[in-house]
């Protein structure tokens, strides 16, 4: 379909109506971080309320964990944590917040616990 002008394209954009997220998530904002998901949000929440009572010393989110192998165009197959959290002994807990668990979420989790030694919280 050809436009011919800017009137017609934007004619043509308020015609289509806006598509949604996949799985219907509401992004939300907290402390003016933009958070996918209503429930990724709420949980950050409560980790800066642990960290302000002094239950952890500092949150860190999208922490990446790169896996063997490449995609087709060269890129490093990556899976990304949501939340690291540092305790106050200096350990590191990991968190992922999921409305739906799907296959291939769960093998690249188990991926990461495989290759890094470590545990990821799944938090529904």
């Amino acid at each position: 379909m050809k436009v011919k002008s800017m009137k017609e394209y934007q004619a043509l954009l308020k015609k289509q109506p806006m598509r949604g997220s996949k799985y219907n998530a509401v992004p939300t904002e907290v402390a003016g971080i933009r958070f996918a998901t209503k429930k990724e949000a709420e949980f950050y929440e409560l980790l800066l309320a642990k960290k302000k009572a002094g239950e952890i010393k500092y949150i860190l989110r999208q922490v990446p964990f790169d896996l063997p192998g490449h995609y087709d165009n060269g890129k490093v197959i990556r899976h990304y944590v949501d939340f690291a959290v540092c305790m106050p002994d200096g350990t590191f807990e990991f968190f992922e917040v999921k409305g739906r668990d799907l296959p291939l979420g769960k093998m690249k989790r188990l991926q990461v616990e495989d290759l890094y030694d470590i545990k990821i919280h799944l938090v529904r």
